[in-house]
């Protein structure tokens, strides 16, 4: 069975990995957490970048940074993982979801004032298959209405809007480095990008479990102590090193994953011309890091077929979220506000293809020739 997704692997990992253990460090914050948060801080040009265990670790310290409080609302759209939403539920906040763009998948960016009331403290974009939201936008409603901005950029490593980094735009960005993406910090691992100086010092007590622990690694403070609220959101040494191997060939694993992006688009395009299926859309504000393909069916009786079709090729392949607002978590927790026009339909013909640096030309030309025999 080719599977949908491997890890990627440079080749570098195990020694970076190796001098993680001769160090003798390998908790948080040493030698290699360093290297991968000043890559990440002088690539993308935020303010601060603090590595968490996952994109999970650094929603949850935006909702404490942001001081999200029981009966706050945060905006942002159903069509996302869990993580987004849990982050907010967890400080007592109420999620109020909106309906996605039918060619991005993103948040549409025209429902959103709508949704905002007296008690909305923060909207959360999620820039879905590494495509950017409509960030001009979204940024001007949270000024004239004084709210944060959070973006779930997990899986927009290495994307930009209008030349900008993902995760650089709002308030707050957060990474993912999980398995999945594309790269890893050995399977988990996250980051949280802070560029709103003011949060910087919170974020730093926050990620160190309430403490002042790191001012005093800086010889700032004589002894540190409790501070405030937080938790162990630190990435350990030796994960940031397998993540350093991928940072330092970030460029090379963008390009390959480009490629293949490239061919299954090349393949599906006249398909997606006779209207048999939907391909991505790219908006020109947006250079995408190819961090998926998906192609949309015309109805989700038409996935399951392409889904069995694949399959029995020996070629597993997968739709994506269910949409959080029809969830019984996200009954219970948040609500929707405007019409459901595309959240529902659109995610119900969506399936994704085989894509992972280390996918071979030929294992590729399978999993496309494959597809192509179900449409021609």
């Amino acid at each position: 069975m080719i599977p949908f997704n491997k890890p990627a692997i440079v080749g570098t990992e195990i020694a970076y990995m190796q001098q993680a253990m001769q160090s003798g460090k390998l908790s948080g914050d040493n030698r290699f957490t360093h290297r991968c948060q000043e890559w990440i801080e002088a690539r993308f040009k935020c303010q601060k970048t603090l590595l968490t265990p996952s994109c999970t670790a650094s929603l949850e310290m935006a909702a404490l940074l942001l001081n999200i409080k029981p009966d706050d609302e945060v905006i942002m759209p159903s069509f996302t993982f869990v993580s987004t939403a849990n982050a907010f539920v967890l400080r007592g906040a109420k999620i109020v979801f909106v309906d996605i763009r039918a060619d991005t998948m993103n948040i549409d960016e025209t429902k959103i004032e709508a949704a905002i009331t007296q008690k909305t403290r923060a909207i959360v974009p999620v820039h879905y298959a590494g495509v950017s939201c409509e960030m001009d936008f979204i940024l001007d409603l949270a000024k004239k209405y004084y709210l944060y901005v959070v973006e779930d950029a997990a899986q927009g490593v290495m994307s930009t809007y209008k030349g900008k980094a993902l995760g650089t735009l709002g308030d707050i960005g957060c990474f993912s480095f999980h398995e999945t993406k594309n790269y890893t910090a050995g399977g988990e691992g996250g980051a949280i990008l802070i560029n709103d100086k003011s949060l910087i010092e919170n974020a730093e007590i926050i990620r160190e479990k309430g403490t002042d622990r790191s001012r005093f690694f800086r010889g700032q403070v004589d002894k540190y102590t409790w501070r405030s609220l937080g938790s162990s959101y630190l990435m350990s040494d030796l994960q940031a090193a397998y993540l350093w191997g991928q940072l330092e060939a970030a460029d090379q694993i963008n390009a390959r994953r480009w490629v293949l992006w490239k061919n299954y688009y090349s393949a599906l395009e006249r398909f997606a011309l006779s209207c048999q299926i939907g391909l991505p859309y790219i908006s020109t504000d947006s250079i995408q890091n190819a961090h998926m393909f998906y192609i949309k069916l015309r109805d989700k009786e038409d996935r399951e077929h392409f889904t069995h079709h694949m399959k029995k090729n020996d070629i597993f392949i997968t739709s994506h979220y269910v949409p959080l607002h029809i969830s019984p978590a996200g009954k219970k927790f948040g609500r929707f506000v405007g019409e459901d026009t595309n959240t529902l339909q659109e995610s119900d013909r969506l399936v994704r293809l085989p894509l992972f640096y280390n996918l071979s030309d030929e294992i590729q030309k399978k999993v496309i020739e494959s597809a192509v025999s179900f449409f021609a």
